[in-house]
């Protein structure tokens, strides 16, 4: 019989690091792929990368959907899992796999009809405009498998099989890997499909881990196995509820998605060199990003179980180490990234002009680091223990309050180049952490009812 931990029981490090070190390396590993395919990408120019950059803020916009169930099926899959109901936790599978695809369809095809028109609005120009459809348009088609990966990956967090998803993160970011040179390229025999070849492996990457994902589940070889047929039907009072707790996270995060499109006019008017450089550097950090996120994932199946155990006071400890260790990595993050700033660009670029932006972004960049890392972690607690609407409050303030006035602030007012950009996310990232820390300390997300 396979081993099943107990994660509301025994040391609480070792729950931590069984929950998110698996997620840490499954994210990392997605992250580092966003960076080599943009490390191929960019050897086709500049043009290209700011294309992809510039289609990834309306993307942002687009995939916000699936946070709407993903955060609510989050807080449902570990609280039932918690419980021991397994029946309802396999209900609460199927449901968000059945809501994920709706999603998907619907949004993918208001992004398909859209897409040029977005683009042009958002500053780009000529074959960027024309790069940017193309690779959208074979994104869009992909979307469902897209949403429904995620919903798989969380799945298994949340039943405690985090090794599982890791695996298979791990397999469908190597797939992507091979596939992307000889798609962008025409290694071999594979057809020379330039940019849209990136768009493509990640589309056929997305459909192997949905498909791998669904033969785990249906052979039995997780914590929770789903039937074809089960005891409980899918009912819409439980896909209302999925969007009932995850609606705040989806508000939340298109109201993010938004402040990026108001931002990316904002820097594109230094040139197309600011512009790819903004998209390595947000790729960059998105690695450091990603990892928290993934341990965050982690976090949030760890306070989902306990809170469904009925452990108060173990979800408030279990919270507490995983925001410091957050702050931790992402310090170390950022220190690597300030030293090595300049070796970092000359993987992308090699043009001196562009060396210098990107090695100043970085290092600019490097200073909030720690202060995001802590931002994240709380909104994963506060998304395990399904007590979405600080975030969102939050969120909006951090985004509309802060991060938008402080960038108009400092280039249109005092008259900054695309450095004031990089300070104002900084100091937007500083107060917005610590307002969150405030009402974090406030403990009512451990009384949320799910």
């Amino acid at each position: 019989m396979k081993k099943i931990y107990d994660h509301t029981e025994g040391s609480i490090i070792k729950s931590i690091f069984r929950m998110g070190f698996p997620s840490m390396i499954g994210f990392a590993a997605l992250n580092i792929y966003d960076i080599v395919d943009m490390f191929w990408v960019a050897k086709l120019g500049a043009e290209p990368v700011a294309a992809i950059t510039i289609f990834s803020s309306f993307y942002w916009v687009i995939t916000s959907a699936n946070q709407i169930a993903g955060t609510g099926s989050l807080a449902i899959i570990s609280r039932r899992y918690g419980e021991k109901n397994y029946l309802e936790t396999e209900r609460a599978i199927k449901d968000t796999i059945l809501l994920k695809w709706m999603l998907a369809i619907f949004f993918g095809s208001i992004g398909f009809f859209l897409i040029d028109k977005i683009l042009v609005l958002l500053g780009a120009k000529g074959e960027v405009v024309n790069m940017g459809i193309r690779y959208g348009k074979v994104q869009f088609l992909g979307l469902g498998f897209a949403f429904s990966t995620f919903t798989i990956y969380t799945a298994l967090r949340s039943i405690g099989n985090p090794n599982i998803a890791m695996a298979i993160m791990l397999g469908s970011t190597g797939l992507n890997l091979i596939l992307d040179p000889f798609l962008i390229f025409g290694w071999w025999f594979f057809p020379k499909l330039g940019v849209v070849g990136a768009a493509v492996a990640s589309v056929i990457s997305f459909f192997t881990a949905f498909f791998t994902g669904l033969l785990v589940f249906f052979s039995g070889k997780c914590n929770v196995t789903l039937h074809l047929k089960s005891r409980l039907r899918l009912k819409l009072k439980s896909l209302l509820q999925i969007i009932r707790i995850g609606l705040p996270t989806g508000i939340n995060d298109i109201s993010f998605s938004f402040a990026r499109l108001i931002i990316m006019p904002l820097v594109a008017v230094f040139g197309t060199g600011v512009v790819a450089i903004y998209g390595i550097g947000m790729r960059i950090s998105s690695l450091g990003i990603m990892v928290i996120v993934g341990m965050g994932l982690g976090l949030s199946s760890l306070i989902g179980q306990n809170l469904g155990a009925r452990k108060l006071e173990r979800a408030k400890k279990t919270a507490n180490l995983t925001s410091l260790f957050a702050m931790g990595i992402m310090t170390f993050f950022g220190l690597v990234n300030f030293v090595f700033a300049p070796f970092i660009v000359k993987i992308f670029f090699q043009a001196p002009d562009l060396v210098s932006l990107g090695t100043t972004l970085l290092r600019i960049q490097a200073v909030g680091f720690p202060f995001l890392g802590l931002f994240i972690t709380l909104e994963m607690i506060f998304a395990g223990a399904g007590d979405n609407v600080p975030s969102m409050v939050i969120g909006m303030i951090y985004s509309w309050a802060l991060e938008i006035p402080l960038i108009l602030l400092f280039t249109k007012v005092f008259g900054f180049n695309q450095n004031g950009v990089w300070w104002a996310i900084v100091l937007a990232t500083f107060v917005g952490s610590s307002l969150f820390y405030f009402w974090y300390r406030k403990g009512r997300w451990l009384k949320r009812s799910v």
